[in-house]
């Protein structure tokens, strides 16, 4: 279930700090958010995919522990992302 490339790119287009910025906080969380999206449509429609939901959970898990260090160095910067992620800031 790994995003495409052309996606990627896309995101790290959007939400990057330069051309090629992937391992920003901003990108890993836009692309953590993208795949736990794509991990719950699956989970929808195939309801016993139990590995699938397990991935899921240890996913929202690093984004979740990702977005408390985000919020912890660059409180605006994580609001701003929030809000254009239309994501919950319950951390």
């Amino acid at each position: 279930m790994a995003l495409d490339s052309a996606k990627k790119l896309e995101i790290v287009a959007k939400y990057g700090r330069k051309e090629n910025d992937t391992g920003s906080s901003e990108v890993q969380i836009a692309l953590l958010t993208e795949r736990i999206s794509d991990l719950t449509e699956h989970l929808k429609i195939f309801k016993k995919d139990h590995a699938s939901r397990l991935g899921l959970l240890k996913l929202v898990g690093k984004r979740r522990r990702l977005m408390k260090y985000f919020k912890r160095t660059d409180k605006v910067a994580y609001l701003a992302l929030v809000e254009a992620l239309a994501i919950r800031d319950n951390i």
